[in-house]
């Protein structure tokens, strides 16, 4: 199974990591404006959203790409939100629940990336001795 050559994923798989792709996009916005509205609940249901994205893509998926691609989406978006425009605006404020937001984001998709369940042979006879 490891020697085989890597193929590019069917036109429905790649449709739904593009899916899971956005969908972490959307749960990294809405995260970035709830962690700060209603802290430390707020913080809390963010980091929450975010977890059911990763874990529920790479269940969905049935791989650790689910998980990758969600966390791709919600990555690019919160890395985007926390550069300062040129007119002195910015989303996250220099707090301890914004930097809780973003590491501990982070931590959860490789945490959920890690418990995605890999290429694995499937059927009854892929034990020795059954």
């Amino acid at each position: 199974m490891l020697a085989q050559p890597l193929r590019p994923p069917s036109p429905g798989r790649a449709a739904a990591y593009l899916g899971l792709f956005l969908l972490g996009a959307v749960v990294g916005i809405a995260g970035a404006l709830v962690q700060a509205a209603w802290f430390p609940g707020g913080l809390l249901l963010a980091l929450a959203g975010a977890a059911g994205v990763f874990l529920g893509g790479a269940r969905a998926a049935r791989s650790r790409g689910g998980a990758v691609a969600g966390a791709a989406g919600w990555m690019v978006v919160v890395v985007l939100l926390t550069a300062s425009r040129p007119e002195g605006d910015f989303l996250f404020a220099a707090g301890g629940g914004s930097y809780l937001f973003l590491l501990g984001g982070m931590a959860l998709a490789v945490i959920c990336a890690t418990l995605g369940s890999g290429r694995q042979p499937g059927g009854r006879d892929v034990r020795l001795g059954k």
